[in-house]
């Protein structure tokens, strides 16, 4: 019997932390849930497909580079954060299947060979898989930003579970950049909240709550643009009947913001 694996929702932190020793405490807790996935699971994933909440394009796009470049989509920061490598390989032939899957359930699915790891993907990959010997493929999401199409992505991308392809969305359960530290802290601890009450309901209740999820608590103020919660939506239609379990919560991030991960059903359940 094969393993199913698990998938996860992760916040990613911000910009190239793990490069900054500076961010280290800050960063702590972050790291260690991060490190802790490869333990999860048991296993080695044959590879990650990680869905980045720093792509979008028209339709869902899938990184076909066997050999992904670099990304540093983010400014400010020191000039060596501008010089990082994360030399994973690409996977080719997961984006043959995962086009497959895609247009086997009618969605748009499109392929970009140029595109290299943009810091939503090589920034938790550094951490989870220091070795970067585990192969890649980053997926965009789709421009509109639709809860129920991206539900539907993750639903189209539930075989490979069973298949040995690690199901990761990358965003941030907070992501206001104009209201981090304390003007954060009450909004960010009540869409939280909202979110762990929503993860631990029923998966029917769980999946209509995230179609609604404008109706949370803070929910405009702790995401004036959603693309860093969309990759939720995958996360959990990849895993629909599965329970929920927060792998990453602390109050403190960022100066005061609450932030949290999940993962999606049991790491090692025989599929």
């Amino acid at each position: 019997m094969s393993q199913r694996l698990p998938t996860y929702f992760i916040s990613h932190g911000g910009g190239p932390w793990p490069w900054m020793p500076e961010m280290a405490p800050a960063m702590q807790a972050l790291a260690e849930s991060l490190a802790d996935i490869p333990q999860q699971l048991g296993q080695t994933p044959k590879a990650v497909l990680m869905v980045t909440a720093h792509w979008e394009g028209r339709a869902f796009t899938l990184g076909s580079n066997p050999a992904p470049g670099m990304v540093y989509d983010y400014g400010g920061f020191p000039p060596h954060t501008y010089e990082i490598v994360y030399p994973a390989p690409g996977a080719p032939a997961l984006v043959e299947r995962v086009q497959g899957l895609l247009e086997a359930a009618g969605l748009p699915v499109a392929q970009d060979g140029q595109r290299g790891y943009d810091h939503g993907t090589f920034v938790p990959l550094a951490v989870m898989f220091p070795d970067a010997d585990v192969p890649v493929l980053q997926m965009s999401l789709r421009a509109g930003l639709d809860p129920a199409e991206h539900l539907a992505l993750g639903r189209a991308l539930a075989p490979l579970r069973d298949e040995g392809v690690l199901i990761v969305g990358s965003g941030l359960s907070y992501h206001n950049l104009r209201a981090f530290g304390r003007v954060g802290q009450a909004p960010s601890a009540a869409f939280d909240a909202w979110l762990q009450a929503a993860m631990a309901a029923a998966p029917a209740a769980r999946t209509q709550a995230l179609l609604n999820w404008e109706q949370a608590p803070a929910a405009r103020l702790c995401h004036p643009r959603e693309e860093h919660l969309l990759p939720l939506m995958v996360a959990v239609g990849a895993a629909e009947a599965d329970t929920a379990v927060c792998v990453y919560h602390e109050e403190a991030i960022f100066g005061g913001v609450t932030a949290s991960s999940f993962r999606f059903g049991q790491a090692g359940a025989e599929g």
